[in-house]
């Protein structure tokens, strides 16, 4: 027999089916983000997960027993081993079944073997109101007594009994002449309200309940009047897991915009003239980009832009309007880029940062000796409060980021002023990207940061077998699997593709994503602007997903074919040396393919055999031809094979069908900038003109390399973060940008203690040494070397190939197989007939070593080469370079020591 908790009149009026007291305008203003109407009694964890809207599994549930679902409105259920169940207001009986839906089956392919159950016909029509109340499932014994209980994951259930759902248009706020409407995914909700305020901060004018549609599970409300301007939030009123029946008041998932720290939510139409620069309809980015491969990246943060910047007037340093200053050093820096060939600014997130102050935050002004402890000390007091972050952070994917903006407090200014921002890039002659971060948000659950798990809670993000949120991308992974999260990252893309004018996205452990997921994205982008906007992201293969545990993942070895392009560490590893994981002594004794390994040992590299480097060159070289599975080499030990038949660990080295599959780089926000990773495997007595032509020849490869081509911003002048190997929270000081072009910032402290303090033994005697801090000379030479380098790219579509045809026919290396000279790449592209080619042929040589090389080409017998006109340009960044030469009669090529060198053939 099932006993009941007894109601009080007024609660049993309030959580009946039939009758919700209305939600009070004074909700609105309360100072608390939640509100507990009845608190549980007792905490489950959720074994048990919905495979649609009838169907249950319980891993490790035996198939026979009784099992029941039990039900509470206000989450009053308590169901312990060995007793009744109590505080229920019913329960279904639930048959254990065998057949399960192919579908069904193949989405939950990651759920262990249990008992699997079914909801009875005749009360299929009573769920999705039960879905708005606590869900206990029970084993029971035949007495009645509980042998175990358990929640359900309910993202199965929710998304087979709301799929129309995913079609519904205008979800947040849709402002028009005579009314405004708001529209909330909510399912779950036992009711919903939307308050409104007239500014960001006064009291609320209104409360207007919503109505939900049953269909959809969306619940809406239309407000006379054209309320842009306003800004408003919700109430609603939901159980919350382990929390009890909650009232949440919270801002909306598809806010365009918000007050300062994202207290409200802003009413605005985005298409409303007021919300336009003059010229932003007529604006357009400049067309440089006809295919992937055209590609060429600089990976740049809004705030590290100008912070530092004093052409810049002190009111517009790190935010938005720093790019509207034309004549500054930053913008003639981008600028200069430009005119060199570089196509695309990609912004580290610009969306709503959960971690950033929009007001008031810590400005901490450090100093101290080249190693000392002091200046990451004073970072770290005001870690959370100072004005930094790199935003992998998020809390609304649809607003810009309000600490960027001139006034965080109005909800317009961020508008316009990012729209204003977007235009002088296109001004610039630069395509604006964006970093986008869908694999997870800052914070979920009950947390005030948490939006989305406080409206359906337990549904948007991933849930690992208990139904706690998994975390292996940081922080709490969204489930972009299930419709709605999915829906809301699509959604999201083409608002700021259509309304920001958005050239291409960089995605955030895209690996995470379900690949269908990413081409239904790209479709819906390219749909909604009427233009191609790439996509590129990072393919990591790791954590609950890993291997295609859940589903055919957005990654390196699952991708290709689809066109969208994933980070290659196959040539960036073997450049640099070692993997961005490495601690202590293996920081500085894996050396790589341009700093040393071999032929330029450091103190601690030891002996190290010579296959090691041909393994590396190779490596390189896979690199260079796009890391494509049909490309054939001719590997070290004289054979010929597919790079997908080569090994790199345990995963094929060639795994993409396209080059514009593959994103090449050997530096960008995450791990140790290339230059200090250099000061750590060069040997010491490398002086900082070598530093600088090393440098300059990992930025060679990315530039020769068939692909998209990736650039940190800084490292064209030798950036450095005083080694700190994750600055996402180390603040301006270890962040910095010099456009003058002084210094990199090489030895200004010790970085933070968090990621690097068992490696400062390490690091303090490196900081230390003057000597490995760059003179302006150096960092001038980088600067323009580099340009020469985009320049050369930009000549000739030879670099940037547009199929893996093409890059089979037409790439060859020479200077291979086991007689080769490892310390130098050299490879030729056949140039006849090749739309934009520009030349018969192009070859390119990279001499690593410090000494220079002859190499042989026998098929350059009896050529017209020369070198490439930057080479020889009165203006060339690398006068070596010009010293580089070329005999017809042999074929041979001299390139001398530490020097990328390219001809071209008439």
């Amino acid at each position: 027999m099932i006993r009941y908790a007894p109601l009080p009149a007024l609660l049993a009026a309030a959580f009946s089916a039939s009758a919700h007291a209305a939600i009070p305008l004074e909700t609105c203003d309360s100072p608390a983000f939640a509100q507990t109407l009845a608190a549980a009694p007792q905490a489950f964890e959720a074994h048990a997960v919905w495979l649609d809207r009838r169907l249950a599994k319980w891993p490790g549930a035996p198939a026979g027993g009784r099992y029941r679902l039990y039900h509470s409105p206000k989450a009053g259920i308590e169901a312990k081993v060995g007793a009744r169940v109590d505080g229920a207001a019913g329960a279904l009986q639930l048959d254990v079944v065998e057949a399960v839906p192919p579908e069904a089956a193949a989405r939950f392919k990651y759920v262990r073997d249990g008992a699997v159950l079914a909801v009875r016909a005749a009360d299929l029509e009573r769920l999705p109101a039960l879905h708005r109340e606590q869900l206990v499932l029970v084993r029971e014994a035949g007495d009645g007594t509980v042998l175990a209980a358990t929640r359900l994951q309910a993202a199965g259930a929710l998304d087979d009994l709301y799929a129309e759902a995913e079609q519904v248009p205008g979800l947040g706020a849709t402002p028009a002449k005579k009314r405004t409407g708001f529209k909330l995914w909510a399912p779950t909700a036992q009711q919903a309200a939307v308050c409104v305020f007239e500014t960001g901060s006064g009291r609320a004018g209104a409360v207007h309940q919503m109505n939900l549609d049953a269909a959809t599970g969306v619940w809406s409300a239309q407000v006379p009047g054209d309320l842009s301007g306003r800004y408003y939030k919700y109430a609603v009123d939901v159980v919350a897991n382990d929390a009890g029946l909650v009232r949440n008041l919270v801002t909306d998932p598809y806010s365009v915009s918000l007050t300062t720290d994202s207290r409200r939510s802003y009413v605005a139409d985005l298409d409303a003239p007021a919300l336009k620069p003059a010229g932003w309809d007529k604006d357009t980015a400049p067309r440089t980009v006809k295919a992937a491969t055209d590609m060429a990246v600089y990976e740049l943060h809004v705030r590290d832009f100008s912070r530092d910047d004093e052409t810049v007037p002190p009111a517009k340093r790190g935010k938005y309007t720093a790019f509207g200053e034309a004549d500054s050093n930053g913008m003639r820096h981008l600028k200069a880029l430009a005119k060199a060939g570089m196509t695309d600014i990609h912004l580290l997130p610009v969306y709503d940062i959960a971690t950033i102050p929009e007001q008031g935050c810590a400005l901490p002004r450090p100093s101290g000796a080249p190693d000392d402890e002091a200046q990451q000390a004073l970072i770290r007091k005001t870690a959370h409060t100072d004005c930094y972050n790199w935003g992998y952070d998020p809390w609304h994917y649809n607003a810009p980021e309000g600490s960027y903006a001139s006034d965080p407090q109005d909800g317009a200014r961020r508008i316009v002023e990012f729209r204003e921002l977007v235009m002088n890039l296109h001004r610039a002659g630069l395509r604006v990207g964006l970093d986008v971060v869908y694999n997870h948000t800052f914070v979920a659950g009950q947390d005030e940061k948490s939006v989305l798990d406080r409206i359906v809670p337990g549904y948007y993000h991933r849930l690992d077998a208990k139904g706690g949120v998994e975390r292996s991308t940081c922080c709490d992974n969204t489930a972009t699997e299930n419709r709605m999260m999915g829906k809301l990252m699509i959604d999201s893309a083409v608002l700021w593709a259509k309304h920001y004018k958005i050239d291409s996205f960089r995605f955030d452990l895209m690996g995470h994503q379900p690949r269908d997921t990413m081409e239904r994205l790209e479709a819906a982008v390219n749909k909604a602007t009427g233009r191609k906007v790439q996509l590129i992201g990072e393919g990591w293969n790791f954590g609950e997903v890993a291997n295609g545990a859940r589903f055919v993942q957005a990654s390196q070895l699952s991708l290709n074919g689809s066109g969208i392009g994933t980070f290659s560490d196959r040539g960036r590893d073997a450049a640099r040396g070692g993997g961005a994981g490495d601690a202590g002594d293996a920081v500085v004794k894996q050396q790589g393919w341009i700093n040393g390994l071999v032929y330029d040992a450091n103190a601690r590299a030891g002996e190290r055999p010579a296959s090691d480097l041909l393994r590396s060159a190779d490596m390189v070289r896979i690199g260079l031809a796009g890391t494509l599975r049909g490309y054939p080499l001719t590997t070290y030990d004289g054979s010929t094979r597919k790079l997908e038949d080569i090994r790199y660990g345990d995963q094929p080295a060639g795994y993409a069908s396209q080059p514009g599959e593959t994103v090449n780089y050997v530096e960008n926000h995450d791990n140790q900038t290339l230059y200090d990773s250099n000061a750590l495997k060069l040997p010491l007595a490398t002086s900082t003109a070598d530093r600088a032509r090393v440098q300059v020849l990992g930025l060679a490869l990315t530039a020769f390399s068939q692909g998209v081509a990736y650039f940190h911003a800084g490292s064209d002048i030798l950036r450095s973060k005083s080694l700190d190997r994750n600055s996402f929270n180390s603040g301006d000081w270890f962040n910095r940008l010099d456009w003058t072009y002084r210094t990199n910032h090489f030895g200004t402290g010790l970085p933070p203690a968090d990621d690097n303090a068992k490696d400062w033994p390490l690091f303090k005697p490196l900081l230390a040494n003057p000597a490995l801090g760059p003179e302006p000379a150096d960092i001038a030479f980088a600067r323009d070397a580099f340009r020469d380098l985009l320049a050369i790219r930009a000549s000739s579509t030879l670099l940037r190939m547009r199929s893996s045809d093409d890059v089979v026919q037409r790439l060859r290396f020479f200077n291979t197989g086991p007689k080769q000279e490892p310390t130098v790449i050299a490879a030729h592209i056949d140039g006849r007939g090749y739309a934009g080619a520009r030349f018969a042929g192009i070859t390119y040589l990279v001499n690593v070593d410090k000494v220079a090389h002859v190499v042989v080409d026998p098929q350059a017998v009896g050529r017209r080469m020369r070198l490439h006109p930057v080479h020889t340009a009165k203006t060339a960044g690398d006068k070596r370079a010009a010293s580089a030469g070329y005999n017809s009669d042999s074929g041979t090529y001299s390139i001398p020591p530490r020097t990328a060198v390219v001809f071209v053939e008439d």
